[in-house]
């Protein structure tokens, strides 16, 4: 077919728009150079200009070069000093401008041109200096843990080629309708969610999902945008526009979510815009009050004495790493298939001890399918040995007939179906089927059809917990069959995994009947469960455990019928939710694979998120007012300080990109 190209719209017009901004770093990461200028000069050229004349100065000085003295030492301490300083003065003017005028940048800015006043040239430069190199590892670090995130945009698709009118159109996805056709060819992104048109696809799910290992699409199954082809051309039919397609939804839900800062995070924010200014005051307080209090008074001591204290109380260890931390758990979290919705979600869950979950599509796959096929005795009393394969001929083709779940899984028994073709078939309401298979009269359904009919059931089946569906010929009962749904793979285990995380109560709600319900409570050992609940029923049952004293309550749905209690929980996580709008809307954490295991993941996550934040600060305030102490009573320079103060934040970064790198079983 022939091919027309069209000019693509940009769909990256809010590519940024989620991003963290230098602001949400707290003000410490705004002295970095524009994109503009950074295409023309290196970030690293300043520092490196002024580390170079730096260290020229200081082995001026130590060899008392003649040369190097007054006015020319002077001078050349200056141009070391611009390249740094210069950056951070003007930001501290911005800020002031802007009616902030307590910022680190005032502090940095205060602390060097007091060094210079009072002859402490290399000290002042060297404050500056290695502010701008610890500028710089902040930035990479943010960079990075940004790109976490951002690495999801990649999945978006660009284009889209549709079939209209016979040929193919390259267009933007926001340009194809529903209904429309799509062909995706081998290595493209799926750039819609649709229904497969092809017989069989295999696809890389791995940005979706996070899971890296091929999935097989049959035809007639839902595929989803951001998907890689890896097999061959296939056609795709559109169900959603590109607007409402999963892959838009989680990449619109992961930007928005470093908006929605955690408790902590805001308290440090606010906690450093009272800070700042106190510090200022100290520092002023501690250069003039001793003049009333000490005999021999200096001031130029007691000013060198305000300075270090001014250097090492630079809030910046604090308002970078608390914030890199938690875009480090959800870059993490999004990389292992888990999406939470903001910052304050990894804290909540830290504190998640009672979980609620629903049972299908939750601990089981939501597929019926055969689990036991049981020919009766006297089918035989005719003579006739009644083979399985004759016995699942009648039964298939009267189910041909349904369109029930039930009957989709009789139906997989035979890939090419019944041998025999049905007539006359027809439905009584809540009992079952009945038709003409072969010339015989079929009964298919539950025990009030066999029971309407004069048909004597055996008692067997009464202790038959799951599904059953009983067939009879010419007014015999030949047998049944039992149809449940299957627990998902290492569902008990991610129970076991799930205890570990400190959650102390597991607790089954289930619209299922309440005989199927006990009986999966009990395999996946949960504290107690309830079946038959309606969805307010389930709303009930978690509002009681959440005015238990201390509960915090979690819950685990589908994200459909769940919606209320997704959003009346503590914590709503949804299972699977790719396929569901109601599923990200409402709840708080959403896991992509559909694998319970995940859960447990995603505690561990916000576990290891919120113990790094609080290293950080514990780090960030010990050594710093270890080192402040030590600088009021004279026994700390201003090296040691901007070293302690550098050092702080660097070692508060390292430990934070930490998140980037770490894994959880």
């Amino acid at each position: 077919m022939k091919k027309k190209k069209v000019n693509l719209r940009d769909i990256d017009n809010h590519q940024h728009s989620g991003e963290v901004s230098d602001d949400d770093c707290g003000s410490c990461c705004g002295n970095h150079e524009s994109e503009k200028s950074s295409k023309v000069l290196s970030p690293y050229l300043p520092a490196i200009i002024s580390f170079v004349l730096l260290l020229g100065g200081i082995a001026l000085d130590i060899f008392n070069v003649l040369f190097f003295t007054d006015w020319v030492r002077v001078v050349w301490y200056s141009i070391a000093y611009v390249p740094v300083g210069f950056p951070v003065m003007k930001q501290g003017w911005k800020s002031i401008v802007n009616g902030d005028f307590f910022t680190e940048f005032l502090l940095m800015s205060i602390a060097t041109i007091g060094a210079f006043a009072i002859g402490e040239y290399p000290e002042g430069v060297a404050v500056m200096l290695f502010y701008a190199v610890g500028e710089l590892f902040q930035h990479s670090a943010v960079t990075k843990a940004k790109g976490n995130i951002k690495a999801l945009l990649d999945v978006r698709p660009k284009s889209a080629t549709v079939l209209r009118n016979g040929d193919m159109f390259s267009v933007a996805p926001e340009a194809v309708k529903i209904g429309e056709r799509i062909q995706v060819r081998l290595g493209e992104k799926v750039p819609l969610d649709g229904k497969l048109l092809s017989e069989k696809a295999s696809l890389n799910t791995a940005a979706i999902s996070g899971e890296s290992k091929p999935s097989t699409i049959a035809q007639g199954e839902k595929v989803f945008a951001g998907s890689i082809n890896l097999d061959g051309v296939i056609e795709v039919e559109v169900t959603k526009e590109f607007k409402d397609s999963s892959i838009a939804r989680i990449l619109d839900m992961v930007q928005n979510a470093t908006a929605r800062k955690s408790k902590t995070e805001l308290f440090i924010r606010k906690f450093a815009r009272i800070y700042t200014p106190i510090v200022v005051f100290l520092a002023i307080g501690l250069t003039l009050l001793p003049y009333f209090f000490v005999e021999e008074y200096i001031f130029r001591d007691w000013l060198y004495r305000a300075l270090i204290f001014l250097v090492i109380s630079c809030p910046c260890a604090l308002v970078i790493s608390i914030p890199l931390g938690y875009f480090g758990g959800l870059g993490a979290a999004s990389r292992n298939g888990i999406l939470f919705k903001g910052a304050s979600f990894l804290d909540t869950i830290t504190k998640i001890n009672t979980l609620a979950m629903d049972k299908t599509g939750t601990v089981t796959k939501g597929v019926f399918k055969i689990k036991e096929i049981v020919l009766h005795a006297d089918s035989e009393e005719s003579g006739e040995s009644l083979s399985e394969k004759d016995f699942m001929d009648y039964l298939m083709a009267i189910e041909a007939q349904s369109t029930h779940p039930i009957a989709k899984a009789i139906l997989e028994y035979k890939e090419e179906g019944a041998s025999s073709k049905a007539k006359d078939v027809f439905e009584i309401a809540g009992k079952g089927l009945v038709g003409i298979v072969a010339g015989k009269s079929v009964l298919v359904g539950n025990k009030a059809l066999m029971v309407a009919n004069g048909i004597t059931v055996p008692k067997e089946t009464e202790a038959v917990v799951e599904s059953i569906v009983m067939i009879a010929v010419d007014r015999k009962f030949l047998g049944y069959v039992v149809i449940s749904d299957e627990l998902k793979d290492g569902a008990e285990a991610a129970i076991e995994k799930i205890r570990k995380t400190g959650v102390s109560k597991i607790v089954m709600l289930s619209g299922d009947k309440d005989a199927i319900t006990q009986k999966v409570a009990k395999e996946l050992h949960v504290d107690w469960a309830k079946g038959g609940l309606l969805p307010e029923d389930k709303l009930n049952e978690v509002e009681k455990l959440k005015d238990i004293s201390g509960a915090k309550v979690a819950f685990i749905g589908d994200g459909i019928n769940d919606a209320p209690v997704l959003a009346a929980s503590d914590v709503g996580i949804a299972m699977g939710g790719l396929g569901s709008d109601v599923a990200i809307e409402t709840a708080d954490v959403i896991i992509q694979t559909d694998q319970p295991e995940k859960v447990a993941q995603a505690i561990q996550i916000g576990k290891s998120t919120r113990k790094i934040v609080w290293q950080n600060i514990a780090l960030a305030f010990g050594v710093k007012a270890l080192v402040m102490i030590l600088g009021a009573v004279g026994m700390a320079t201003m090296w040691e300080a901007v070293f302690a103060d550098v050092g702080v934040a660097l070692l508060a970064i390292l430990n934070a990109v930490r998140l980037q790198n770490m894994k959880w079983d």
